[in-house]
């Protein structure tokens, strides 16, 4: 059966996974994905993540996801997905929201590629806003 939102699966899957104090999480891998983490990994809300190629078949890989913790609570407090597939949600440049008055970050998809909202700002691009990270 095919998933109808990858990215939601995988915000999910971190969320349920500091939730059970896990250091790695795994998910399916995607191009978009390791995009989105990338951005997270840079803006300091997991440690990092590694790709690999699974044997059960031929064109899958994994993406092992390495979870934060800071004097043992989550980094991640509050992740949520803003654009779904029945609701898709874009901002502009000048609306781009600010999540929790700019303690946190909202992951933006633009022209020029994945990025935090603060990127988007000093590239002065606009978008479809993925996700919330607080």
């Amino acid at each position: 059966m095919t998933m109808s939102d990858p990215l939601g699966d995988m915000l999910t899957r971190i969320r349920n996974g500091q939730q059970a104090r896990k250091t790695v999480v795994s998910t399916p891998g995607s191009q978009m994905r390791s995009n989105v983490l990338e951005v997270l990994k840079r803006e300091g809300y997991i440690r990092g993540f590694t790709s690999s190629v699974s044997e059960q078949t031929v064109n899958a890989s994994d993406l092992s996801i390495e979870l934060k913790y800071y004097e043992g609570e989550p980094v991640i407090r509050e992740i949520k997905r803003v654009s779904k597939p029945g609701r898709r949600v874009y901002s502009k440049i000048n609306d781009l929201p600010r999540v929790f008055n700019g303690l946190g970050i909202s992951i933006i998809s633009t022209p020029q590629g994945i990025m935090s909202d603060n990127e988007a700002r000093a590239a002065n691009v606009g978008g479809e806003v993925l996700c919330h990270v607080f």
